[in-house]
């Protein structure tokens, strides 16, 4: 491999982001909406916090605008099960609030809102 052709940037296989942990303790839909918590907005600036670089993006992206899983996971380039995992993580420790999308019975049909604001993200991607 010629030099010009080696990466300028630092590696990090995603499964070292979430210390080879693939399954996250919550189950997350993938058009989830992910909001910071005030414990999360506070939690970078604490010394010694046990936060990653990954984790404060996050919170830094939901701060004020909920994000989709979806969304976050484009963001920072990371697969979505990485992603998944993260915002897992941090739900539990009271970082983030996760907003899971409302069921819908087998019968009752898709909404108009829905499907419009499914098409808005995808959009904004």
């Amino acid at each position: 491999m010629a030099d010009r052709d080696e990466p300028t940037g630092a590696l990090v296989r995603p499964y070292a982001v979430t210390r080879g942990r693939t399954r996250p303790t919550l189950e997350i839909a993938i058009e989830a909406l992910i909001e910071t918590t005030v414990r999360g907005r506070t939690a970078g600036s604490r010394p010694g916090g046990n936060h990653g670089q990954e984790q404060q993006y996050i919170a830094t992206l939901c701060d004020g605008r909920v994000q989709s899983l979806a969304e976050i996971a484009a963001r920072l380039h990371l697969p979505l099960g990485v992603a998944r995992v993260l915002i897992a993580d941090m739900a539990e420790d009271g970082l983030v609030s996760v907003h899971e999308p409302a069921s819908l019975d087998d019968n009752e049909p898709v909404g108009t809102e829905l499907l419009e604001r499914v098409l808005s993200g995808l959009r904004r991607l």
